[in-house]
């Protein structure tokens, strides 16, 4: 990522960051309406992933230039998600409501620039958790610990 972008994101979290809450919600409802099969995923509280997926967000644009901080967290989603039921496949649809729900959110401070930042914020973020969750243990294999009982995101 350049620092252009890094400065893009951040200032544009920043003005979602006071409706980080409803950001969130726009984020799932998106989500569930371009993928309805991810909706069965979510097990528990949506107003409380919504949070969890903000902060998420946030400490990803606060530590994009730390990757000995952001990766191991990153990883560390990546191997919870795999227990969750999250395939590789489902990345797209999550980044595609994330461009979707900034676009609501910033309206015509959405240009293209920005899009291109976010997007390539988007891809670290998913690449890394990809990555971890193809190393993770499975249910049923040798070691594999948790389960999706009870899991949230």
């Amino acid at each position: 990522m350049t620092p252009r972008q890094i400065q893009i994101i951040r200032e544009t979290y920043a003005l979602i960051e006071p409706r980080a809450a409803i950001a969130g919600l726009v984020f799932y409802q998106r989500l569930f309406a371009l993928n309805p099969s991810l909706r069965s995923l979510f097990t528990h509280d949506i107003n409380e992933q919504a949070v969890k997926l903000m902060q998420a967000l946030k400490f990803a644009a606060a530590t994009v230039e730390q990757p000995r901080e952001l990766r191991p967290v990153l990883e560390s989603l990546g191997r919870r998600h795999v227990y969750y039921g999250v395939e590789d496949r489902h990345y797209e649809s999550v980044g595609a409501a994330l461009m979707g729900t900034l676009a609501v959110l910033l309206g015509p401070a959405f240009t293209p620039e920005v899009k291109e930042a976010w997007s390539a914020i988007y891809a670290l973020m998913a690449d890394t958790m990809k990555r971890a969750a193809a190393k993770a243990p499975r249910e049923g294999d040798p070691g594999a610990a948790g389960g999706t009982t009870g899991s949230q995101h």
